[in-house]
């Protein structure tokens, strides 16, 4: 007889259960009976959607014609259901998370930090969910980033993530035996910012063509701004008689002025000409709507494979390679930590390190050999 292989996969962006075997006319025929069959050219194999009686359903087809091999599938469904983020929250937990989530709302917090915050506490409390919360304690919460965080190889900034909001929590909506003071951090991982050279950034930005990406990155640059802040600039922003910048309600939800180039001054103006933007300074398709975030990442890709630069660049870079070249032409460090709106001097100081004006002016004991 022949043997069936069903495997758990993602087709096009679903789960699927997917049925591989040789060419076989009548496994075929059989296989056709099954409700939502379809074939894919690319996986050269046979599938349904995934759902909880699928493995069932096959095997009453074609269990009188062939062996079923579901070892892949096992696995697989077995790592899906370990899973917190696949399984449903109780209702005390569900009420909880609201009440949190409000209380957050009513303290004025970002709304990437609420989504964050209500999130990472929703993976924890899935992981706990059989357990009531006024019982959790410290060793719980050891054991989730032991047991969860560490096997699964995430970072350090999303364990401080959940170690954040966790405290938060447990400090406000919750009454609970864990002791807050003893709650430890993850050591912070000290990684260097990518920066490129001016001759790269060159590169990138006389790679494109249209006027209004063009522009995009050079404020992004020429101002080191986050992608948050260009996005949510509004054209009453620009201060054209003094050459100045407001970013509103930036990270921290603090409003900041940075200084604004001549050369991107005169690109700003044949910007406005051109585009003419009705409520914020860069619109998408349609008029009155910010730009969106993934095409603003897309044209960076197309302007970094333009210049021809092999290196995995993001529009971050921008930002620490604008600080990098400050600290190199020898402006104060906290003149920067004011452009960049770092609440820490630590935070700037970061730049320094990458910075090579220094290290250049150092000779190799090697050219002496």
């Amino acid at each position: 007889m022949q043997t069936v292989i069903l495997n758990l996969i993602k087709h096009q962006g679903k789960e699927v259960v997917q049925i591989k075997f040789p060419f076989d006319p009548q496994l075929i025929n059989e296989i056709k009976k099954l409700e939502s069959i379809n074939w894919s050219n690319t996986q050269k194999a046979w599938y349904i959607p995934y759902h909880a009686s699928a493995v069932k359903e096959i095997k009453e087809i074609i269990a009188p014609f062939a062996n079923v091999e579901t070892k892949l599938f096992d696995e697989k469904e077995s790592k899906k259901n370990a899973d917190p983020k696949n399984k449903e929250l109780g209702t005390e937990a569900r009420q909880k998370i609201i009440k949190f989530k409000n209380w957050m709302q009513s303290k004025r917090y970002s709304e990437s930090t609420i989504k964050t915050y209500t999130e990472a506490l929703k993976i924890f409390l899935l992981y706990y969910q059989s357990k009531p919360l006024a019982d959790i304690t410290n060793d719980d919460l050891l054991r989730f980033n032991n047991d969860y965080i560490l096997k699964k190889q995430l970072s350090s900034s999303y364990q401080n993530q959940i170690v954040n909001c966790v405290k938060l929590f447990f400090q406000t909506v919750e009454n609970t035996k864990l002791k807050l003071d003893l709650v430890h951090r993850p050591r912070r991982e000290k990684k260097l910012p990518n920066v490129l050279s001016k001759e790269e950034v060159k590169l990138i930005l006389y790679a494109l063509t249209n006027t209004k990406h063009r522009v995009m990155l050079s404020l992004t640059y020429g101002c080191g701004l986050r992608r948050g802040e260009l996005l949510n600039l509004k054209p009453k922003d620009i201060d054209s008689k003094r050459n100045l910048i407001t970013i509103k309600q930036a990270k921290g939800k603090e409003d900041r002025i940075v200084p604004l180039s001549e050369k991107i001054l005169l690109m700003l103006r044949e910007y406005f000409l051109a585009y003419q933007p009705k409520v914020w300074l860069f619109e998408g398709q349609v008029a009155g709507m910010p730009y969106d975030e993934r095409s603003l990442a897309n044209v960076l890709k197309r302007a970094v494979m333009q210049a021809k630069l092999n290196k995995p660049i993001s529009l971050h870079w921008l930002r620490h390679s604008y600080a990098t070249h400050l600290v190199e032409s020898g402006t104060d460090l906290r003149y920067i930590q004011e452009l960049l709106g770092h609440k820490s001097s630590k935070t700037t100081q970061i730049y320094t390190h990458v910075s090579t004006k220094n290290l250049q002016n150092i000779k190799s004991p090697f050219d002496d050999l």
